[in-house]
């Protein structure tokens, strides 16, 4: 049962991360349930592989996924099919609008209590 728990992982960012972006913007878009599930998941893997490691490099590991992950989505949805989801361009240090150092660091704050709770999770199933 434990090597699935990649698939709660996955249902639960589908459902958080767009909740998320409602309660910080006002709205969300319904690709924003496949980018949470892709984030979650790979914070999942992180949490999971990388376990002995240090919980700052996997904190750190999953800030840099969710902001390469918007990245990818940001190219895609907004710059390739101008669905305009979003629009980093005003912010600080961003990159095609698509990111920006400013929401690393909230992205680094987000991925702390999702560690610490994968990493229970993994360490409860593997007893």
């Amino acid at each position: 049962m434990g090597k699935h728990l990649w698939l709660f992982a996955a249902l639960a960012g589908a459902v958080l991360y767009p909740l998320i972006e409602i309660l910080w913007r006002g709205s969300t878009h319904i690709t924003m349930s496949l980018a949470g599930a892709v984030c979650s998941t790979l914070i999942w893997m992180i949490s999971h592989r990388l376990r002995p490691a240090s919980l700052w490099l996997r904190i750190l590991s999953s800030a840099a996924l969710i902001t390469l992950v918007e990245l990818a989505f940001g190219v895609v949805c907004n710059l390739w099919l101008g669905l305009a989801v979003w629009d980093y361009s005003g912010m600080p240090m961003n990159l095609l609008g698509q990111i920006c150092l400013p929401y690393f660091f909230l992205w680094v704050l987000l991925a702390t209590p999702i560690c610490l709770l994968f990493a229970q999770i993994s360490d409860a199933f593997r007893s």
